[in-house]
């Protein structure tokens, strides 16, 4: 983004016809933001906030082109206060410095600053901590937009000055709304070229938009300019419709959010769910190896020991991926997917272990009962070790119910309860009895 300190209004300036469409049918008023009700709309807490010139410093957190910039602009504008843009991607410290001495100069001269920062997540630490000193004395009103979750990115110290106001990706009837305006607008828009476009093709633009209004008047634009005989039809979208890309970043937001749908929909055995997930994450750029390894996890820590095959279909699917390569062998994760999805569930180990785990590290170095441990040595032997031992194939039913195998200070503990699905079903039986015959024999010794 372009850096500028000028008020508000002038960004308003008569249209230029240089600039692309996009930002020519930027609004100029909170009624003509398309989306965004739940903060802008009729009777909002932030719109009347921004009617009344009360603004405070926030974060705007959204995905690209539901109209950050925007709402920003407009703060300034509302406000009567000069605008300062800087991008966090090309800025550094001397920038914001820089910004930050500009606001100074004109909150002396008693005008207030509004500085946005785009992107602001990719700033640092220290980079972010030079804005609050300016916040509290009230010389800048600042205004951050990122793509990410604020919690994550930014500072607690800038997060306690600032509200977080969340931006939701603009609806299609939404972006459908702005291309028609686009269209009528002979001032800014493309009404002087009269164009012929359907209510079809409008839906179509405005869902490969994918949420951001920005693109559905590029692609609008691109469209226009394509056309023949001034009508944007079938043929005319196909061109530019052909490459369609869903919003994804690989290491964002988003991936994580995916990657946990992904992850719930087999826990919930839902496989429609989870092929989808799985799709999404692939068509976003996923490196397939990574899905294999989080679904040969989901087979150990959610299928478990209910349906031990899982384990090995998991390992199976990722050898196939790497013997196979892409797109063969994203058929064979697709097909373990739905093999997670549909298996029964037991996360009954998984507890175990953590619990074991636990007990390992509150209980401290417990002793190996004697009869236990190994005895190699006569002097060993000697000190009682491994006196006492059963040899279990030797007792009846090949079971020393009798013998203790745990620590003293642990005896009677269980880690491990089977659930009553699937093979646990089975194991479940089999160690409760067990579990039984033990407190019996025990309790006749």
């Amino acid at each position: 983004m372009p850096r500028s300190t000028t008020p508000a209004a002038d960004l308003f300036a008569e249209p230029d016809s240089l600039r692309p469409l996009a930002e020519r049918m930027r609004p100029r008023g909170l009624d003509e933001i398309v989306g965004q009700r739940r903060l802008v709309g009729e009777d909002k807490a932030l719109r009347r906030a921004l009617e009344a010139g009360k603004i405070h410093s926030m974060v705007l957190w959204g995905p690209p082109g539901c109209g950050k910039t925007t709402l920003a602009l407009l703060v300034a504008r509302y406000a009567d206060a000069e605008f300062r843009a800087i991008s966090a991607v090309l800025s550094g410290l001397p920038d914001v410095r820089k910004a930050l001495a500009e606001a100074e100069v004109h909150f002396a001269q008693g005008r207030r600053t509004v500085l946005f920062v785009d992107e602001v997540h990719r700033f640092n630490k220290t980079q972010q901590d030079a804005f609050l000193p300016h916040i509290e004395r009230g010389i800048i009103i600042f205004i951050g937009a990122t793509t990410e979750n604020p919690s994550f990115e930014l500072n607690s110290a800038l997060l306690s000055r600032c509200r977080v106001h969340v931006m939701e990706p603009v609806s299609v009837s939404d972006i459908v709304a702005a291309l028609k305006r686009a269209l009528m607008d002979t001032e800014r828009g493309l009404g002087e070229l009269q164009l012929q476009v359907s209510d079809e093709s409008l839906d179509s633009i405005a869902q490969a938009a994918d949420g951001d209004v920005r693109r559905a008047l590029t692609l609008l634009e691109i469209a226009g300019e394509l056309a023949e005989n001034r009508c944007i039809d079938d043929s005319t979208l196909a061109q530019v419709l052909a490459d369609r890309t869903r919003r994804f970043d690989k290491m964002g937001e988003q991936f994580y959010d995916q990657i946990s749908a992904l992850h719930k929909s087999v826990r919930s055995s839902d496989p429609d769910a989870a092929v989808y997930w799985l799709c999404r994450m692939l068509d976003g750029g996923v490196d397939p190896l990574y899905l294999a390894r989080r679904m040969t996890r989901m087979a150990v820590e959610d299928v478990g020991l209910a349906e031990p095959r899982a384990w090995r279909m998991a390992l199976d699917a990722w050898d196939t991926y790497e013997r196979l390569g892409s797109p063969e062998g994203e058929l064979g994760l697709a097909q373990l997917v739905i093999w997670l999805a549909i298996a029964p569930k037991s996360n009954a180990a998984y507890v175990a272990y953590n619990k074991a785990r636990a007990a390992v590290r509150d209980g401290g170095t417990l002793e190996v009962p004697m009869h236990l441990r190994n005895a190699p040595t006569k002097l060993m032997k000697g000190l009682g070790y491994g006196k006492g031992y059963q040899y279990d194939h030797d007792a009846e039913g090949g079971v020393a119910l009798d013998q203790q195998c745990l620590p003293d200070a642990l005896e009677g503990s269980v880690f491990y309860e089977p659930v009553e699905r699937g093979l646990e079903v089975q194991l479940r039986e089999k160690l409760l009895a067990l579990r039984e015959a033990r407190r019996q024999a025990r309790g006749n010794s």
